[in-house]
């Protein structure tokens, strides 16, 4: 188990094949449909195909990708957040989403935050983009609280999306390093 950081309630973990049930569930949520896209992921071998060529390819490309969260007391799976490199981006951009179940209660931002903070440490990242839906209000909200700016209205597969940058303060010489 590769573990990428935690937090008081959540354990955020890079993705095994074993995590394939999880990944069709998620992924045929209505808002998951609505609000990111139908990945046409039904079966186990489609769950398969999907962390082979999207996550895992991305851990193996760039050394990051979406993450399994799961909740730390149980390691019951509630969700996928990361920052993943896209090639319609100039820049990786950070992704998540959430079981309804989960939604609403605080573990979209505080998987967020400490995925963000990692991975722009870990990869030395100045610049991080995020994509929504303009009608996504929860989540154009929350990339707000945790220090993106909304950018520009682009078009993205084909809708037009909300794109949020996050960039990390310039530090003085000889400061420790921080998130902006």
């Amino acid at each position: 188990m590769n573990i990428l950081c935690e937090t008081d309630r959540l354990m955020i973990r890079q993705f095994e094949l074993s995590d394939t049930e999880f990944i069709v569930r998620l992924l045929n949520e209505p808002a998951f449909i609505r609000y990111i896209a139908d990945k046409k992921v039904r079966s186990q071998d489609d769950a398969v195909h999907y962390l082979k060529q999207g996550p895992m390819a991305s851990y193996e490309r760039y050394g990051f990708g979406l993450n399994l969260v799961c909740l730390k007391s149980s390691l019951i799976p509630i969700g996928i957040c990361g920052v993943l490199k896209r090639d319609e981006l100039e820049y990786p951009d950070l992704g998540y989403a959430f079981l309804e179940a989960f939604c609403g209660q605080g573990y979209a931002r505080e998987a967020a935050e400490q995925t963000l903070k990692v991975t722009v440490d870990s990869f030395s990242l100045e610049t991080v983009f995020a994509v929504t839906l303009p009608d996504n209000v929860r989540s154009n909200q929350l990339l707000e609280k945790i220090g993106f700016r909304f950018k520009a209205t682009v078009p993205l597969y084909g809708v037009c999306n909300n794109l949020y940058q996050y960039r990390v303060k310039p530090l003085p010489k000889g400061a420790a390093s921080g998130l902006a």
